[in-house]
């Protein structure tokens, strides 16, 4: 009777998650198809899930009509350049915040906890004036500096760090290791997972990211491809497929990465925020 229960609790569940997985897949089911269709088609039936007519036009309209590649380019600079100096950064702090004992290390925990509540347009503008003066607008300096690290990063990593064992650091002092040494070779060692999952969370924000890229660059040489998209979109009409068929294309990135990290992604989620 026990097992009878647990198998129909087991097929209850499975069968929720796989309506929940369709109807969150649908909408990308829904774009794929539609970036097959004809302006027409899709503004006309846009209920009709599979095109009666198969066309690329809209990947060729994205390709001629912006310099898609180099878009692609200014994106895997930006986002990479973005993550790889935050990943770098944000361990940092959060290292010398979890292990290194100094004056006001929990005052300076509570400021970085508190940046996390400050909404992003709230310093957009003076982020802009100081780009500005320092003559960065329109180059990719001015699009990573200010994103070389934020508080979500250094929290995220805080807490990994946390369960390092101490007994670890202390043997690897004994050894004569140098506390930037303990830093790169044990504890970054025992945190590959955490800089996976973050690195992807960095990456996969600053690649989506329209407001900022928009703010910063004036010119389509180091515009990424969302700002390079929303050409499609007019003041008086939209071309919907080649828009559906560059955020087709845009996606195509984060989910080769993902699937060559997710167990990484999967381990360092599942392990996140174990102590406070």
């Amino acid at each position: 009777m026990i097992e009878r229960r647990k198998k129909l609790a087991r097929y209850f569940f499975g069968s929720v998650l796989t309506i929940v997985a369709i109807a969150a897949l649908l909408p990308f089911v829904w774009m794929f198809f539609s970036s097959f269709k004809t302006e027409g088609q899709l503004v006309g039936h846009p209920e009709q899930l599979v095109p009666s007519l198969w066309t690329i036009w809209a990947y060729s309209k994205v390709i001629e009509e912006i310099p898609f590649f180099r878009m692609v380019l200014n994106s895997i600079v930006f986002a990479g350049g973005v993550t790889f100096f935050s990943l770098l950064f944000d361990s940092a702090a959060g290292y010398a915040l979890a292990k290194l004992p100094f004056p006001g290390r929990s005052v300076a925990f509570v400021l970085v906890l508190v940046t996390l509540m400050i909404p992003f347009q709230v310093i957009m503008v003076p982020l802009y004036l100081l780009i500005f003066n320092m003559k960065l607008l329109d180059t990719y300096a001015g699009l990573i500096i200010p994103r070389m690290t934020n508080a979500f990063g250094i929290y995220f990593m805080r807490q990994f760090f946390l369960t390092v064992p101490n007994e670890l650091l202390d043997a690897g002092r004994m050894d004569g290791l140098s506390e930037f040494g303990i830093y790169v070779r044990i504890s970054l060692s025992m945190t590959r997972a955490a800089l996976a999952t973050l690195g992807i969370f960095h990456f996969m924000y600053n690649w989506n990211d329209f407001l900022w890229p928009l703010l910063i660059t004036n010119t389509q040489l180091k515009q990424p491809l969302p700002v390079g998209l929303a050409l499609f979109q007019g003041e008086h009409s939209q071309d919907y497929t080649p828009i559906l068929a560059g955020a087709l294309l845009s996606i195509l990135p984060i989910l080769v990465i993902f699937l060559f990290t997710q167990r990484s992604f999967m381990r360092g989620i599942a392990l996140s925020g174990i102590k406070g």
